[in-house]
């Protein structure tokens, strides 16, 4: 029987990165990063992605025999979530077995990284942005500041709803970077000379 390879969680994640000596990065700043990336159109062959990678946390190259494939996986598995029609992008966070304060902070790394992401990768593109999708940015660089110092019971619900808006805008700005240029009205106006 052939077990299908799966992509990391955030344990596994954390522990490859351990692995590599990246010990301060956080493994939920990683995948934001290549969400970004892929959100803003960015695509990766597996040798560009491990460059990336290496790079981003600060490392010559990823040396452990296992780093490449995983994030190669991760990879993979994001770019099918977000090309999905289902929205079914996850998140690579920490479970619920973390304190709210642990999973507050990871979530701010990840929107961390994803800005990066999309930054280092956007482009010209960034100036053609839909004011839903530029509003989405702005929102999502005062997530990255969440603090959740305070434990609450009521904060665990706002923890989730927040969770999801920054999946939403992410598949929000993955949906306006990645479209077929639409046919160009300007073909029709006059010119000018």
């Amino acid at each position: 029987m052939v077990t299908q390879a799966s992509a990391p969680d955030f344990e596994q994640l954390a522990n490859l990165l351990l692995e590599e000596g990246a010990v301060t990065f956080s493994p939920a700043e990683l995948h934001g990063l290549i969400v970004g990336q892929i959100a803003a159109g960015r695509r990766f062959e597996t040798p560009a992605l491990a460059t990336f990678c290496a790079e981003q946390i600060d490392l010559a190259t990823l040396s452990q025999p296992s780093t490449v494939p995983k994030l190669t996986l991760l990879y993979k598995e994001s770019l099918e979530q977000l090309e999905s029609s289902n929205f079914e992008l996850e998140l690579l966070l920490p479970d619920d077995e973390h304190s709210l304060s642990q999973r507050a902070e990871q979530l701010g790394l990840w929107v961390t990284g994803f800005i990066a992401g999309f930054g280092l990768a956007v482009t010209d593109k960034a100036s053609k942005l839909s004011s839903e999708a530029q509003e989405s940015i702005g929102d999502l660089v005062q997530i990255a500041q969440i603090d959740a110092s305070e434990e609450a019971e009521e904060d665990e619900g706002l923890l989730m709803e927040v969770e999801e808006y920054v999946r939403m805008a992410a598949m929000l700005l993955f949906t306006e970077c990645n479209q077929a240029p639409a046919n160009d009205k300007a073909d029709d106006a006059p010119t000018l000379h």
